[in-house]
């Protein structure tokens, strides 16, 4: 589930960015993704072939309406600038930056004109230099980013002003991963924008039916908080979290 999520989220991003610069391009002219990981194609083969077959579903049929062009530095990080600068010739229209840090930077000096898509690094994009801000991102990155504790408050916050009279929030979460998220940072977001949260610990898949039906028999909540699964930040380069 997690990694069909994360999946889900990173075709969107591509194509939002694929269908942007496919609105200044000629007529016919097909959309190009470059491609780039630290990895070899022996490696990246699975997640190359669940993005294509992502794309397939939507309608886009590589070698049809969408090409790509895939590069890989195999483990040989000086040879990112090299690989990227090949993509910018090829004039892609998007960048797939399947890697860490290092590889987004390398691709941002490569480029301030091209989309940059990343694909779920853990670093904070802020602290990493990927993004000016949360609110504001700017540049040219964009994609999934791995942050949980840091978006704790913020998710809160989004809830409320969705659902203004939002009074009672049910937290699902694992013990083995969000404790300090529930315990810590959870109470003092809810404080400040006046909700309250009902914590539920689920350890396992068939926790949800019990707890789902605990909270039918209570008072029922406003909506429900699922901090058992590692929350994943959509960062837009042109639009972000106010």
């Amino acid at each position: 589930m997690r990694k069909t999520g994360v999946l889900s989220i990173l075709v969107a991003v591509v194509l939002l960015a694929v269908a942007v610069a496919a609105e200044a391009q000629q007529p016919k002219k097909v959309p190009r993704i470059g491609y780039i990981s630290s990895g070899d194609a022996a490696r990246e083969s699975s997640r190359a072939e669940a993005i294509r077959l992502a794309l397939r579903e939507l309608g886009y049929i590589e070698g049809q309406n969408i090409a790509t062009e895939y590069r890989y530095s195999e483990g040989k990080p000086d040879r990112y600038p090299e690989l990227l600068a090949e993509l910018v010739r090829l004039k892609v229209d998007v960048i797939v930056a399947a890697a860490g840090v290092q590889l987004i930077r390398a691709a941002k000096n490569a480029t301030k004109t091209i989309p940059i898509v990343m694909t779920g690094v853990g670093a904070h994009p802020v602290e990493a230099g990927l993004v000016d801000s949360l609110a504001r991102p700017g540049g040219n990155v964009t994609g999934p980013t791995n942050l949980t504790r840091e978006l704790s408050g913020k998710r809160l916050e989004l809830f409320k002003e969705a659902v203004p009279k939002l009074a009672r929030v049910a937290v699902l979460f694992d013990p083995t991963t969000s404790v300090i998220e529930v315990k810590e940072d959870l109470p003092v977001a809810a404080r400040a924008v006046g909700v309250t949260i009902q914590s539920w610990e689920v350890r396992a898949a068939d926790d949800f039916d019990r707890v789902l039906a605990a909270l039918n028999k209570q008072r029922p909540v406003d909506s429900i908080y699922p901090a058992a699964a590692r929350q994943r930040l959509l960062i837009n380069g042109s639009r972000g979290l106010r």
